[in-house]
């Protein structure tokens, strides 16, 4: 089994902004929504207990730990939020959608998020053969990586959100290099 766990709510957040690689610690809410997330793994199982190296997913995944009585084996740097550069910190409630469309070419192309994502859990896989592994991440690389492996769109996963996935779905997906070169230009 493989889960994979939206970090705890941050004060960024509830205001809106966009965080990125910005380093934001949970909040209380955040805090105890980790907490919610590791009692509901309690019962699964789980050998790994991974994540993102940013604060806010370490901290989550320590405390699902605490949870499911496993401590973080390693952070895993292909699990970084999506980068969205110098428009780190902005609000976007309010903005209509032409204008966070411009915004969002500063920031990381979603494929290459979702390739990074991918190859981090088959890598991730590899590493675990056979293991019942929790990966604590972020929002956006866990809902652009769910919905390249799947083929539907998803819109949003909640923060302390955890969603089970077939490990043979991450480690059986090829990219399409013809969809991806169109998704670039």
């Amino acid at each position: 089994m493989l889960a994979l766990v939206r970090h705890g709510q941050t004060d960024w957040n509830a205001a809106g902004r966009l965080q990125g690689h910005t380093d934001v610690p949970l909040n209380s809410l955040g805090r105890q929504q980790a907490y919610d997330a590791g009692a509901s793994l309690s019962a699964g199982g789980w050998d790994v207990l991974v994540s993102s190296p940013l604060v806010r997913a370490v901290e989550t995944a320590q405390i699902i730990g605490s949870q499911v009585g496993l401590e973080l084996a390693e952070t895993l740097p292909e699990l970084l939020e999506r980068d969205y550069g110098g428009i780190e910190g902005t609000v976007l409630r309010g903005m209509d959608r032409p204008h966070i469309d411009e915004l969002m070419r500063q920031a990381e192309p979603e494929v290459d998020v979702a390739v990074r994502g991918i190859a981090g859990l088959q890598a991730l896989l590899r590493t675990y053969p056979e293991q019942n592994i929790i990966a604590v991440a972020h929002g956006t690389i866990l809902r652009l990586t769910l919905n390249t492996l799947h083929g539907t769109p998803r819109d949003y996963i909640l923060n302390g959100e955890a969603v089970e996935l077939d490990p043979n779905v991450v480690l059986g997906y090829r990219p399409d290099p013809d969809q991806l070169a169109a998704t670039r230009s």
